[in-house]
């Protein structure tokens, strides 16, 4: 009996000793607890940042973020650690499936959650992002994977759309890749469809598919369009669809994606899924992807005609000459006209105007008017352009008098092309200095930017 009780004793300290023993410290990205005098909050510990050193940051599970005081703060208690270990992804090939290439450049379909900050990060390889989609190898094999530079797109400028375009090309004469699907921020994307466009576009169109895509919400989200929009940009990689294009949500659902052309499409909401519209013209196609609840999965559906892929072994050539000194200049009410002296100073060799209505800034009846400043400029020959503010609808200065006298300043009214593939366009015809060291320079680029050359204008869209 006294043995017993001897290992009854025992036992009971070994078990005291380890109830006291003292949890690990909370680091950042555990789940923890954070006790305050009268109430607890649970969530994951976020890295303060240095100027914050007194506050204690907590990710809730609504997704929000918030501070306490450390002084406010009786304890943090630590309830799941992070676990920092990743599963291995082999990238699988399937000798039946078609080829296709991806180019990642960064943006938030390049980015997961940052258990240290509370934001986001880069990837630190495609095989993180395929680990958690890897649906799109159930329709082609990603053969060719490139990173030529990991960077927000608000960042990104005609040094980057120049890099990519001979990325594209790369693989736009490679023979054994059937398309090439390119990953990009949503703020500038629109900006790079249109460069890639008219950079790929100007001699010979692309011979396969070249397709822009996005995420709006970051990977690892429930609610992240990622997925959706990898298995459309494959299925119209390896369609017979050969135009530079971008792919996204056709809505809020996850039903379907649009194709949509490379210099008629614009970003049209902060972050709804369905951010890009094409404007003043239909999708090119409608794509159901293969887990698609409405049929059709797996299918293209054509809405509007586009040019066909072919296998000729004719070269695809970047085209990608660019000129800096080219502004886009938004109108507003009041607007002093002296902003152009800044631009003539500078050097700047054209100026597209996002302006009001048909095409209308302040003329002569204005106290602050534009038209002698317009007149000016275009005399030195710096080429003026007008593009639509309203986004939707196309430019007509015959309308009233005001578009009559700005035209006679010598305005260039760029009809139906939006304001960024204007931007781009002339940018782009003005690095040609075969257009502009001749002695007809400037008309030749007033007639170039008239000249629909991929599909930035469309002749038959009523006012």
């Amino acid at each position: 009996m006294a043995e017993k009780k001897s290992n009854k004793k025992e036992s009971k300290q070994k078990s005291t000793k380890k109830n006291t023993k003292k949890p690990e410290k909370p680091e950042t990205g555990d789940r923890v607890e954070i006790h305050l005098a009268k109430k607890i909050y649970e969530g994951k510990l976020l890295e303060s940042p240095e100027s914050e050193k007194g506050i204690v940051l907590l990710k809730l599970d609504n997704g929000y973020n918030i501070g306490f005081n450390k002084k406010d703060v009786s304890e943090i208690r630590s309830i799941e650690k992070l676990e920092h270990q990743e599963e291995e992804f082999e990238l699988k090939k399937d000798s039946n499936k078609p080829n296709i290439a991806m180019v990642m450049t960064g943006g938030t379909i390049a980015s997961r959650y940052d258990p240290r900050t509370g934001g986001v990060k880069w990837l630190d390889s495609p095989a993180s992002l395929f680990k958690i989609y890897p649906e799109i190898f159930e329709i082609a094999n990603v053969s060719e994977i490139e990173i030529p530079f990991m960077k927000g797109s608000e960042n990104m400028d005609p040094i980057d759309w120049k890099n990519l375009s001979k990325v594209v090309e790369k693989y736009l004469n490679n023979p054994n890749i059937e398309g090439i699907i390119l990953t990009q921020g949503t703020d500038t994307l629109h900006f790079t469809s249109a460069a890639l466009s008219f950079f790929l576009n100007s001699n010979k169109k692309v011979n396969k598919p070249v397709v822009l895509t996005y995420s709006q919400r970051s990977i690892d989200r429930a609610s992240s369009d990622a997925n959706l929009n990898l298995q459309c940009s494959a299925l119209a990689a390896v369609s017979d669809i050969a135009e530079v294009m971008i792919v996204g949500h056709a809505n809020t659902n996850d039903n379907f994606c649009y194709a949509m052309p490379g210099t008629k499409t614009r970003k049209l909401h902060s972050s709804r899924r369905d951010a890009f519209k094409p404007v003043n013209t239909k999708p090119i196609a409608k794509i159901f992807p293969p887990s698609s609840d409405i049929g059709l999965q797996g299918k293209v559906e054509r809405i509007t005609s586009y040019n066909i892929r072919t296998s000729k072994k004719e070269k695809i050539k970047a085209d990608n000459k660019f000129e800096e000194k080219v502004a886009l200049l938004k109108f507003y009410p009041g607007q002093d006209p002296k902003i152009f002296d800044f631009y003539k100073e500078q050097g700047y060799k054209g100026i597209v105007i996002e302006s009001l209505g048909l095409g209308h800034v302040a003329t002569s009846e204005a106290r602050k008017s534009w038209t002698n400043k317009i007149k000016e400029l275009t005399k030195e020959g710096i080429i003026v352009c007008a593009t639509p503010q309203t986004i939707y609808g196309r430019l007509d200065p015959w309308v009233y008098s005001t578009g009559r006298e700005l035209k006679d300043a010598g305005i260039l009214y760029l009809e139906d092309i939006l304001p960024e593939t204007a931007y781009v366009k002339l940018g782009w015809l003005l690095g040609h200095k075969d257009l502009t060291e001749n002695g007809e320079g400037l008309k030749n680029i007033k007639q170039k930017m008239l000249e629909n050359i991929s599909g930035e204008l469309n002749s038959r869209l009523e006012q």
